[in-house]
């Protein structure tokens, strides 16, 4: 039984007596608990789902829960797209997911009705998607169950994304904007109290209301953002870093204010509006760097927006939206145009796929080749039959695997999130301490114990610690994307910067998997005849042959035997040992035999890649030692090795050889990197230290790899490693410098050589020079 329509009185959560036991909103009079029936009616529906732990989780801003008065009158059905053995999936944006609590609460109210099979929220996109068996029409019920919880949902598209980007950005800027003036201002006021030592009292007076009258909106405005979330997490009993912040800059205004009235030497008003507004210059930067791997998502998406044109089996054209074409539709695209699906060719063309791969010269691609979303088409007009819908694309793909990149957390991110955890409490310690050593020990006045404490607490804000390390991965990741290097796990960069052995598969990896025929002086009609029966199978070497002899009219009455080869009649084509030779032990041959004839031998290169030795010798110079494991034949290994410049390899390795190898090698305490491309090298790739797939892998192969060369060739593979080295070391750089920071600045502000002023350039200076220096990490 659906919960949705279920309300349950429940006993108050344990906030504030003077606000809305759902949304936090301050409650007007004669309010008791809930500020509007639809937060009472959403605080009922989380009690009867059982999620009442939601309201000690909840990080979010008080009143962004507040449920709409109705839900938007909207038919999202049409927007489910039906999936196999009806099963539905609904991909939503949603306004008001603020915090990692709103995505918990929207995960398992829709995960408790008994027909949703998944939904899984994405922070950084707003992006829900939802998956259920039944009707489509459950998705306005679903929809109007996350509506009662105060949440709005939209059909997703990139254009919703970027309007939430834009949207926050705004408001932190303003908020910047804000806080740069008012402490300019403040400061000149200030300046003139500090070098007017002669200045009558009454004029001093005068100079502290106005810099009272300037410094106090900027305090209360400006710092806004950090007073929301100190105060949520207050009420979630979890330290924040905001909460040192928020009470250093409130008890900096206060005794400020109280200096103030009574005309005392100083006031700090310049410090508070420092602080707030070289901290809010520091998070602006700090989004700036976190937007990097949103932006190449919305840029991926933005790719496949737009109208095609879809050919109708009448001939006729009409020009539609990307989304409404599905998979077997033929498309025109014109010269110049973007592709905006993933197709295949009908005809050769020119296509430039800087976009997605960064290859920077086009590339040919011949009838029957898979054309990749998002490429520019340099030749003449061609036509298309469309493989993938759009949300069932690469582009589509491609962006799912960045978002789960970039949400999930490695372990120098775990690290630095657990001691800011233990740093708040211990600094708001630290500065009790202080206040009390200056005051009550060592008898200075009330005034000079508290400014000592304020700069304690300011000058030990984990700003610089927390940012330290996550800048650093999403810059990485933002890099390696735009040189061609999809990165698809969070622990990949880590993992990368660690390897000290490189296992290389052969075909398809240090090969182009594309083998070609010799030319061995074959006679023409007997090659006819062979590719004339190659035509039925997909076997590399077969569709080789065949792509040797285009002209040849296919054989009938062919019947394929599995590992072996074909048979027409009394023609046979395939294994030497198949047509009655000795068996060769490269792989690379095929036998043709017609009744007693004598039989014919082709052979077949698979060319190296060109970039592939040097690859090979970076990767050494890195420390790696390379070794090629293979499934082929010796003879082709060995020659393969010897070309690539690798001494190490082995021939004849199934599915389950490979994987053995991994496990031995991390047995003898190595790291090894797997690089595969083939269904065959999945398992070797999961068992891996950390494993890459290059461009034209199987989507198993993509799936199991933690990174995904977008462009062809190795030669991205050694620029990886290198950007993942230097980024682990400015991640530890960085984590060095907030505790080297801490362990000089807190000793000089418990002794009372700082100033509030100068706790705040110091501190926020110090969050700028992490977010700084994370910017290198995306250099080779």
């Amino acid at each position: 039984m659906s919960l949705i329509g279920r309300a349950q009185p429940v006993a108050p959560a344990a906030v504030s007596a003077a606000a809305c036991a759902h949304c936090g909103a301050r409650l007007a009079p004669g309010q008791a608990r809930f500020c509007c029936a639809g937060c009472e009616g959403a605080h009922g529906l989380v009690a009867g789902l059982g999620l009442d732990a939601f309201y000690r989780r909840q990080l979010t801003e008080a009143g962004t829960l507040r449920p709409e008065a109705a839900a938007p009158a909207i038919d999202l059905a049409p927007f489910a797209t039906t999936e196999r053995d009806g099963v539905h999936r609904l991909d939503l944006v949603i306004a008001g997911l603020t915090c990692g609590a709103c995505v918990w609460l929207v995960e398992q109210a829709l995960a408790a009705e008994p027909d949703v099979l998944s939904a899984r929220a994405a922070l950084a996109t707003r992006r829900l998607s939802v998956t259920w068996r039944g009707e489509a029409s459950r998705a306005n019920d679903l929809v109007g169950l996350l509506a009662r919880l105060g949440f709005r949902a939209a059909p997703w598209s990139p254009a919703c994304l970027r309007a939430t980007e834009d949207a926050e950005g705004r408001a932190l800027t303003r908020a910047l904007g804000i806080a740069f003036f008012g402490s300019m201002n403040v400061m000149l006021v200030s300046v003139a109290v500090w070098v007017g030592g002669d200045m009558g009292e009454a004029t001093r007076h005068g100079l502290h209301w106005l810099a009272a009258l300037i410094g106090l909106p900027v305090v209360l405005v400006a710092g806004m953002p950090f007073y929301r979330s100190a105060w949520v997490a207050l009420r979630a009993g979890r330290p924040s870093m905001d909460m040192a912040v928020s009470l250093g800059v409130l008890a900096t205004a206060a005794m400020s204010l109280s200096e103030t009235w009574f005309n005392g030497p100083y006031t700090y008003f310049d410090g508070a509006t420092a602080l707030i507004a070289l901290l809010l210059a520091g998070r602006v930067l700090d989004r700036a760097a976190r937007r990097r791997a949103r932006q190449s998502v919305a840029e991926l998406l933005a790719l496949q927006e737009g109208v095609v044109t879809r050919l109708l089996p009448d001939g006729r054209n009409e020009a539609v939206p990307a989304e409404a074409v599905v998979a077997g539709d033929r498309v025109l695209v014109a010269a110049g145009e973007r592709l905006r699906l993933d197709g295949v060719a009908a005809e050769e063309t020119l296509l430039d796929a800087a976009a997605t791969t960064g290859e920077s010269v086009p590339r040919a691609f011949a009838p029957g080749d898979a054309l990749p979303a998002g490429a520019v088409n340099m030749g003449a007009a061609f036509t298309m039959t469309v493989s993938a819908a759009a949300k069932d694309g690469s582009l589509a793909a491609m962006a799912r695997l960045l978002e789960r990149a970039e949400q999930a957390k490695g372990r120098f991110v775990a690290i630095a999130d657990r001691a800011a955890r233990v740093y708040v409490p211990a600094a708001h310690a630290v500065a009790a301490a202080t206040f009390l050593l200056w005051w009550g020990v060592l008898g200075a006045p009330w005034q000079v114990g508290l400014v000592n404490a304020v700069c304690v607490l300011l000058i030990t804000c984990p700003c610089a610690l927390a940012l330290a390390v996550p800048a650093v991965q999403v810059v990485a990741v933002g890099a390696l994307f735009r040189r061609g290097v999809l990165v698809t796990s969070s622990t990949a960069l880590e993992r990368l910067a660690s390897v000290d052995h490189a296992v290389l598969d052969k075909t398809g990896t240090l090969t182009e998997g594309r083998p070609v025929l010799l030319p061995e002086g074959q006679d023409d009609a007997m090659l006819a005849r062979a590719a004339g029966m190659a035509h039925a199978s997909r076997h590399p070497l077969a569709q080789a042959l065949a792509r040797a002899c285009p002209e040849a009219p296919p054989a009938d009455a062919v019947r394929e035997i599995p590992g072996q080869g074909l048979e027409a009649g009394a023609a046979r084509l395939g294994s030497p040992a198949f047509v009655g030779l000795p068996a060769t032990s490269d792989g690379m041959t095929l036998a043709f035999r017609e009744g007693e004839a004598a039989p014919v031998l082709f052979r077949f290169a698979d060319r190296m890649r060109e970039d592939a030795p040097e690859a090979v010798a970076a990767l050494a110079a890195l420390g790696l030692k390379a070794e090629l494991l293979s499934g082929d034949g010796e003879g082709a290994v060995a020659a393969l090795a010897w070309q690539a410049g690798i001494a190490e390899w082995r021939a004849g390795a199934d599915p389950v050889a490979k994987q053995a190898r991994i496990a031995a090698l991390a047995a003898a305490g190595r790291r090894p990197l797997m690089v595969g491309d083939g269904i065959n090298d999945a398992a070797a790739l999961a068992a891996a230290h950390v494993s890459a797939s290059p461009a034209g892998a199987t989507d198993l192969a993509q799936s199991a790899a933690d990174l995904v060369l977008k462009r062809d060739g190795l030669a991205m593979l050694p620029v990886a490693i290198r950007i993942a080295r230097r980024a682990q070391a400015i991640a530890r750089q960085n984590i060095g410098f907030s505790a080297g920071y801490n362990l000089v600045a807190v000793p000089l502000a418990v002794a009372g050589m700082v100033t509030p002023l100068v706790a705040a350039l110091v501190m926020a200076s110090s969050s700028i020079i992490v977010v700084m220096n994370a910017l290198r990490a995306g250099k080779d």
